[in-house]
């Protein structure tokens, strides 16, 4: 899937400040992000901003739902014409690191989905519900593809799978971590291609 900004050569208005928007929450958060900013950014004004959205708390939802479409299109790609489930997992992990993680231009600030969720769990804990809404379908995919896989032999009979899951999700929510944090490709190489060697490992 394509993101609506970025089809054709030139966008609306109203995409433009989403557009300018992802990136200021990915380097400063939504709360830090003061409307002033994503005007100038956006270059425009009040009045063209209230044209599109009714408060800043409107934008923010409009701004998650783009930031998801990127993510599924990024991350999910050929995931369908992958058949074994493990085979699956790895790919989603380097989907996760090469076509997520490493977008500059979407998220200068790395991964947004973890800025939101740090700084609006106790100040604004309803948007941080919606940001949350996401890890739990991430954690619930990883899990069913591993259960596939197991069922199917790919995994050893004796493979907590629950247990897997966790262990999958932290080494990719500790990924966003490092690259928001130190923008180092080769740290993030070496911890997504430990999560790959971890999985094979548990064939039987």
């Amino acid at each position: 899937m394509i993101c609506s900004f970025q089809i054709g050569t030139e966008m609306s208005l109203k995409d433009n400040i989403i557009h300018e928007s992802l990136k200021l929450f990915s380097l400063n958060g939504f709360i830090n992000t003061g409307l002033s900013d994503i005007l100038e950014a956006a270059n425009t004004s009040k009045g063209g901003f209230y044209n599109y959205f009714a408060s800043k708390e409107d934008l923010f939802y409009e701004v998650l739902a783009e930031a998801q479409r990127i993510w599924r299109d990024k991350v999910l790609r050929e995931l369908r014409e992958t058949k074994s489930p493990i085979e699956r997992i790895k790919k989603l992990l380097e989907n996760y690191r090469d076509h997520y993680l490493k977008d500059s231009r979407n998220f200068p600030g790395g991964c947004i989905f973890i800025t939101f969720s740090v700084e609006l769990d106790n100040q604004r804990p309803h948007l941080a519900k919606e940001v949350n809404k996401g890890f739990e379908g991430l954690k619930k995919m990883l899990g069913r593809y591993l259960d596939e896989g197991k069922a199917l032999g790919e995994l050893g009979e004796d493979v907590d799978t629950e247990a897997v899951t966790e262990i999958l999700i932290a080494g990719m929510l500790g990924a966003s971590v490092i690259m928001g944090v130190d923008k180092s490709n080769s740290s993030l190489d070496k911890l997504i291609n430990s999560l790959i060697k971890y999985i094979d490992n548990l064939k039987p």
